[in-house]
C-alpha cells in the first residue's frame, strides 16, 4: 500500500470568457508548464469554481471536491477546493485585454488542498486576497496571489499537528434552524441515502454540509475517498485496534469505531455540485451520496435524484423515499434527547453573535453540542454491540449482561437500526471493532426511558416559542377585549333605552289614569282603584289594560341589535381562526403564519366571569346558566 504524501496547496484563477464560458486562466505554485486540471482530468473545474447564479452577487464561494490521480509514489486520493468569485466593471480596468469584450469582468480565486480542515482560515484569508487583486484593476499582476500560495504553504506546515479544527454553519445556527430535525439528518447521514441539499446562497449550502459530517467524530480529517465513488483506501488500510487508553479521547474514538465511514466506494462527497457532473450522480455505480446544488432544474426532479431533499431557501426536509421516511422517524428517547440540546441553544441565542452562548458559558455552546452528538454516537455503537452480542448467545444463560433488560438498541429506533445494519459504514464498523464495545461505554440511550410529563411540557414549550403564540395571542386579547367592551356597551345602551321607553309608557299611563279619575269625580262617580278594575254599575268603562306594543318593539329592536353584534362578533372570531388571531383578514399583507399557526386552535375566550361553581348553583336552583 503506498504511503499518501502531503500535497502543497496550489492556487489558480478561473475566468469567465464571453465565447467559451469558464476556463482556467493560470496555475500558481506548480512547475512551469504543467496543468493540474489535464493531468487529473478535472474539466469540470472552472465549472465548481464559478457556480451558477454567482453573477448576482458581489462575492460569493463554492466548496468542492476533486479526484487526485495516482502517481508513482502515491495512491489515488481526494483533494478540496475552495473559490471566492467577485466581478469588476470592465471600464475601470487599468489594463484592459482585447477579448474583453463584455462590461463586467468575472473572475474566481481557487484555492486546492488536501484537507478541508483549515478552510476556515482558508477563506478569511482568501477573501482579503482576493478583494486586494481585484482593486488593482490590473489582473496581469499576480504578485499578490503568487505570495498567498506560498504563505498557505507555510501555514499547513505549522499546523499539520492541530487536528481537531472546525469550520462551517455554526452548530448553534444549525440546531436553533432545524430544530429536532437536525438529528434526523444526522441519523439520515448514516444510513446512506442519496441527500441533495438546495440552495441559491452556495457558501451557506456548502457550509451546511460540512457542519453536518462534522458531527462523526473524526470524518472531516478521513474524507480521503469522497471525491469518487470508486475510491475506497480508507477500508483497504484500516486495522482493528488492539489496545486502548481511555484516558485519551483519540484512542477511545478509535477503539469504538469512528470515524464511521459515510464515504467509501459507491459513495460521494459534492458540497456543490454543477450540473455538468449529474451523470455521476446517475451513475449505477454511486450508490449513496451527500450533494449539494444551487440549481433550481434539480428541484423538478428531485425523486431521480435524491431520497431526501433539503431546500434551505423554503427550510423544508423533503423525504420522498417511504422507507426512510418511516426508518427516520424519531423515538421517544431520541426526541427528548433532541428537545434537550434545542432548548439549551434557545435559552443561549444571542442574536448578534449566533456562534456562542449570551451567557458566555458551555451550556448550548459549539463543544457542547459536538460533545452531545459524540455521547449519542458511543452508546448507539455500544448497544448495537451489546444487542449483536445478546442475539448471538441467547441460548446461553451466562452470556447474560449485567444491568441490561431487553434490547437496548431499540430505543435508538427498530426500523432505523434495521436500516442501518445494511449499510457500509456499519459493516466496516463491525468487522474492525471489539464485539465487547459495551464494556467500555454502557449500552444504552442517553435519554433512555418512556414518555413523561416533562417531554411533552418541554415540546409545548417549544412549538409556543416557534409560532409565537404569546405575541400573537397578546395582540388577539387586545383586539378581542376591545370588541367585548364596545359590545357590552351597545347591548347595555339598547336595554337602557328599552327600560326607558317602558318607564316612559308607564309615565303616559299614570297620566291617563289620573285625568281619567279627575273627569269621573266632577261626574259625581266612585273612580276604579286600578285601570283594570270592572266598569262600574251603569255602563261606564274605564280605559283597558296599557297597550304594550310600543314596548314589545323596543324589545324585538333590542334583542336584534344585540343578536346582530354578536353574529358579527362570531363571524369577526371566525375570519380570525382562519387568518390568525392579530391580522387583519383582508389585508393585502402577505401573510407569514406557517401551517402549524393556522391549524393552532384559537384562543380560549370567557364571555361570562362566572365560575363553574356558580354555574352548577344556578342549574341546582332552576335558573338559565
Amino acid at each position: 500500500m503506498a504511503i499518501r504524501k502531503p500535497f502543497t496547496p496550489i492556487v489558480c484563477i478561473v475566468d469567465f470568457h464571453h465565447a467559451r464560458g469558464p476556463e482556467v486562466e493560470t496555475w500558481i505554485g506548480v512547475p512551469d508548464g504543467t496543468d493540474p486540471a489535464a493531468d487529473n482530468e478535472w474539466p469540470l473545474l472552472p465549472f465548481m469554481a464559478l457556480t451558477d447564479g454567482a453573477h448576482a452577487s458581489t462575492e460569493d464561494f463554492s466548496y468542492f471536491t476533486l479526484r487526485h490521480s495516482a502517481t508513482a509514489d502515491s495512491p489515488a486520493t481526494s483533494l478540496f477546493g475552495i473559490s471566492c468569485t467577485r466581478q469588476l466593471d470592465a471600464a475601470k480596468l487599468r489594463v484592459r485585454p482585447k477579448d474583453v469584450t463584455r462590461s463586467t469582468v468575472q473572475k474566481a480565486v481557487v484555492v486546492i488542498s488536501d484537507s478541508p480542515q483549515f478552510f476556515g482560515m482558508v477563506r478569511e484569508k482568501l477573501a482579503s486576497v482576493t478583494a486586494a487583486w481585484f482593486r488593482q484593476r490590473d489582473f496581469t499582476d499576480l504578485d499578490i496571489l503568487q505570495r498567498f500560495q506560498e504563505s498557505l504553504a507555510q501555514s499547513f506546515r505549522e499546523q499539520v499537528d492541530e487536528r481537531d479544527q472546525y469550520f462551517g454553519l455554526s452548530l448553534r445556527e444549525l440546531v436553533h434552524e432545524f430544530k429536532y430535525q437536525t438529528l434526523v439528518l444526522f441519523k439520515c447521514c448514516l444510513l446512506q441515502p442519496k441527500m441533495l441539499f438546495f440552495g441559491s446562497h452556495c457558501e451557506r449550502l456548502c457550509m451546511l454540509q460540512f457542519s453536518l459530517i462534522s458531527l462523526i467524530p473524526g470524518l472531516i480529517r478521513n474524507l480521503h475517498d469522497c471525491a469518487d465513488p470508486v475510491l475506497n483506501s480508507y477500508e483497504e488500510s484500516l486495522v482493528m485496534p488492539t489496545s486502548l487508553r481511555t484516558s485519551e479521547r483519540a484512542s477511545l474514538l478509535s477503539y469504538m469505531g469512528l470515524p464511521l465511514q459515510i464515504f467509501g466506494k459507491g459513495s460521494l462527497f459534492g458540497p456543490y455540485t454543477p450540473l455538468q457532473q449529474l451523470d455521476l450522480l446517475a451513475d449505477y455505480g454511486t450508490k449513496s451520496y451527500v450533494v449539494g446544488s444551487t440549481n433550481s432544474l434539480l428541484l423538478q426532479q428531485k425523486d431521480r435524484y435524491s431520497d431526501i431533499l433539503i431546500n434551505l431557501d423554503e427550510d423544508t426536509v423533503h423525504i420522498s423515499s417511504p422507507s426512510l421516511r418511516s426508518a427516520l422517524t424519531l423515538t421517544t428517547p431520541d426526541r427528548r434527547w433532541i428537545d434537550f440540546i434545542t432548548q439549551a441553544v434557545n435559552e443561549t441565542w444571542d442574536e448578534s453573535n449566533p456562534s456562542r452562548p449570551k451567557t458566555m458559558g458551555y451550556s448550548g455552546s459549539e463543544e457542547f453540542i459536538r460533545l452531545q452528538f459524540e455521547e449519542y454516537l458511543l452508546a448507539l455503537l455500544s448497544s448495537i454491540k451489546c444487542r449483536l452480542y445478546l442475539q448471538k448467545h441467547r441460548d446461553d444463560p451466562r452470556a447474560a449482561v449485567g444491568g441490561i433488560e431487553g434490547d437496548p438498541a431499540l430505543e435508538f429506533g427498530t426500523e432505523w437500526i434495521d436500516a442501518w445494519m445494511k449499510t457500509e459504514n456499519f459493516r466496516l464498523f463491525d468487522k474492525f471493532t471489539d464485539s465487547h464495545l459495551f464494556d467500555i461505554v454502557p449500552p444504552s440511550h442517553p435519554c433512555s426511558g418512556g414518555l413523561t410529563i416533562e417531554d411533552v411540557q418541554r415540546r409545548l414549550a417549544q412549538q409556543v416559542a416557534e409560532l409565537h403564540l404569546d405575541e400573537r395571542f397578546q395582540v388577539g386579547r387586545e383586539v378581542v377585549g376591545k370588541h367585548l367592551v364596545t359590545g357590552q356597551k351597545k347591548v347595555s345602551t339598547a336595554f337602557n333605552n328599552l327600560w326607558a321607553d317602558i318607564e316612559a309608557m308607564r309615565e303616559a299611563q299614570r297620566s291617563k289614569h289620573e285625568e281619567a279619575r279627575a273627569a269621573a269625580a266632577a261626574a259625581g262617580m266612585s273612580p276604579p282603584t286600578s285601570p283594570s278594575d270592572k266598569a262600574p254599575m251603569g255602563g261606564v268603562r274605564f280605559p283597558k289594560a296599557p297597550d304594550l306594543s310600543h314596548a314589545q318593539a323596543s324589545v324585538q329592536a333590542a334583542s336584534s341589535r344585540a343578536g346582530a353584534y354578536l353574529s358579527s362578533w362570531g363571524m369577526w372570531a371566525s375570519e380570525k381562526r382562519k387568518t390568525g388571531w392579530g391580522k387583519a383578514p383582508n389585508s393585502s399583507a402577505p401573510s407569514t403564519a406557517t401551517e402549524d399557526d393556522k391549524r393552532a386552535p384559537p384562543l380560549p375566550l370567557r364571555l361570562s366571569e362566572r365560575t363553574a361553581p356558580a354555574r352548577e348553583k344556578d342549574r341546582a336552583a332552576g335558573e338559565p346558566t
